[in-house]
């Protein structure tokens, strides 16, 4: 059993035991969430569903029993069909507006929709839709499905190349088509008769129909996000049959990039015929071929202040992998071990304060650095774990004046493998069951606060 213990102790300690990520489970219940999103300044996520709803995940972990939209009856949850995207106005807080992406039942059309929160109940929203764009799919997959509003104030959408393998009819490079495309409109000065409005500094301003795009030659950019505290934009863009891709555009983003497919794959030449020279075109930031992973899903640059150790990272995942990798600030890609019960991440989240989450469709997990967790809050808020390492038991004592406490241990995953409600101050947990290794224990209060700190089993 030692000898298992010091194998485990030996993994994290090449990782750099000054960094060690992990993910805890924090929401469980959901079914084929593809989207966490949330207003500014608002403690709760938003968490899409595909087939249909958007529930509110609250910051002790429970979710509403009533959805905050239905749009089922709407749309089509079948293959990388459904309802894919979520974001809020930046004024939520004033004007209660927020808009969704999602392919209608009917055809498969990519529908772009606003609506509004009730104006009596803040957990729910009104259900008559603004349908602001609606662009056809000639086939079912690779429909995009990020929405998110950038620091220009404007509303940034990101469309598939319309499917099918290999974009067959070469709509990436077309800016006849919206699709292949990054879109920009303006939501808050219309002109009719459409819903929305054109930025005059969009790239192709004029060509009948278009006048939405933004930039040219994604594939399927399944999922984008602006760094919250400087603007940049980071795009993770699905590859075909060789590589996967991230995209940085500094901020302020210019206008009229060509991401380059189907001419190239990432950095490597798919179909260049008739294409432009490789000059004129916004190579990947960082990228990684199918021995590593098959399907990328884009996730956050780092911004939260609780690990500081996550500082300077872009955080993403793969379809593929049970696992994490970020990218650092010369585009170098970095994976976590892998988790254990954790695979096909679909998603990823970020709060308020800037702190991540990943999820796989029925499980929300979020991102923490173990290295750190005995010094942030456990020990600061007067409580303390003993004897640890441990064989049998240990006990958790309590100077906080709290009562009614849960006691959870996770493994290295997130899973969690046991919960005790504990009344006294000086209480014990049996851990007979556990195997040697390490645990993240983890306490709740009655207000929700977390507490974590490590465990060491012998």
């Amino acid at each position: 059993m030692k000898k298992l213990l010091l194998l485990s102790l030996a993994i994290v300690f090449q990782l750099g035991f000054s960094q060690t990520i992990a993910i805890q489970s924090f929401a469980t219940g959901f079914s084929t969430a593809v989207e966490i999103a949330h207003p500014a300044n608002d403690a709760r996520l938003f968490v899409v569903q595909k087939a249909g709803l958007i529930r509110i995940l609250n910051p002790n972990g429970t979710i509403n029993a009533t959805p905050f939209l239905n749009v089922s009856a709407l749309t089509t949850s079948s293959g990388e069909r459904g309802l894919l995207g979520l974001c809020f106005h930046p004024n939520y807080a004033t004007n209660g507006k927020f808009y969704i992406n999602y392919t209608r039942s009917s055809d498969g059309a990519t529908i772009i929709a606003g609506y509004t929160v009730s104006t009596v109940n803040p957990s729910v929203a009104n259900t008559t839709a603004t349908i602001l764009m609606t662009i056809l799919q000639p086939y079912a997959n690779h429909n995009g499905g990020s929405l998110k509003f950038g620091p220009d104030g404007f509303l940034y959408i990101g469309m598939g190349d319309g499917g099918s393998g290999g974009d067959p009819e070469n709509r990436s490079q077309n800016k006849l088509e919206n699709l292949g495309k990054m879109l920009r409109i303006d939501v808050d000065n219309p002109v009719a008769p459409l819903n929305y409005g054109i930025p005059a500094t969009n790239p192709y301003v004029g060509i009948a129909g278009n006048d939405e795009i933004w930039a040219i030659g994604v594939r399927n950019p399944w999922k984008f996000s602006f760094n919250r505290l400087n603007g940049d934009l980071w795009i993770a863009d699905v590859g075909q049959s060789q590589m996967e891709e991230i995209n940085k555009i500094t901020n302020p983003q210019p206008a009229g990039l060509n991401f380059g497919w189907k001419c190239y794959e990432g950095s490597s030449v798919y179909n260049n015929a008739g294409c432009p020279g490789i000059s004129a075109l916004a190579m990947p930031f960082a990228e990684y071929n199918h021995d590593q992973g098959c399907s990328i899903t884009g996730g956050y640059f780092y911004t939260g202040s609780q690990y500081p150790n996550f500082a300077n990272k872009y955080f993403f995942a793969d379809y593929c992998e049970n696992r994490l990798g970020y990218a650092n600030a010369s585009g170098a890609i970095t994976y976590t071990p892998y988790f254990a019960g954790a695979n096909n991440f679909t998603t990823f989240g970020e709060d308020k304060d800037g702190e991540l989450y990943v999820c796989n469709g029925s499980v929300i997990y979020k991102i923490v650095d173990t290295s750190q967790l005995a010094a942030t809050n456990f020990q600061k808020a007067g409580f303390s774990l003993y004897p640890n390492p441990t064989q049998s038991e240990f006990y958790i004592r309590n100077n906080t004046g709290f009562s009614d406490l849960t006691v959870s241990i996770f493994d290295i995953s997130g899973k969690r493998l046991l919960s005790q409600i504990i009344q006294n101050d000086n209480s014990n947990i049996d851990t007979t069951s556990l195997s040697s290794g390490m645990y993240i224990v983890q306490v709740e209060d009655k207000t929700g606060s977390l507490y974590t700190t490590k465990l060491v089993v012998e």
